[in-house]
């Protein structure tokens, strides 16, 4: 797989069913957390050709609720790495079945380790931004990571 294979976004769509909602029909949060997990998962290990588990999330921003019946789009890109962590922002939006316009519900970065069968972490390839929206979120996700290295030392 080339680089630009590597780099591309997972997209992915889910159905938001009654199982996912609470009293006001609207989607449970942590259900939404999942599937962004999930997305974000994906995009690293697509990214990396290894296995990913997540070690930490970014704070989350909930901007709107998806309701029951809504589709949820999720796109995940790699955004950052340092020698075994990818940092993927994720994004998902509702969309409704009456107009599939995309609003967005919740953004944040996931940040991700490849380990090995054993479950120990390897080394990941590097990520080089070379557009100025992608040094952007490198900017973010690495703030990001910092800032957690920084709040649990």
């Amino acid at each position: 797989m080339d680089d630009q294979e590597r780099l591309a976004p997972v997209i992915q769509l889910n159905e938001v069913f009654p199982g996912d909602t609470n009293a006001l029909n609207t989607l449970f949060g942590g259900r939404l957390m999942s599937i962004m997990d999930t997305a974000a998962g994906m995009a690293a290990s697509k990214f990396c050709s290894e296995d990913v588990v997540t070690i930490s999330v970014d704070a989350l921003k909930f901007r709107r609720p998806a309701y029951q019946g809504d589709v949820i789009r999720t796109i995940a890109r790699v955004v950052w790495t340092s020698p075994r962590t990818i940092g993927v922002h994720v994004t998902s939006c509702r969309l409704s079945r009456k107009n599939w316009t995309p609003e967005e519900i919740c953004s944040g970065f996931f940040f991700m380790v490849a380990v090995d069968e054993s479950l120990k972490p390897t080394n990941v390839p590097q990520y080089n931004p070379s557009d100025d929206e992608g040094k952007r979120l490198y900017s973010l996700a690495k703030s990001a990571r910092e800032g957690m290295r920084v709040n649990n030392s």
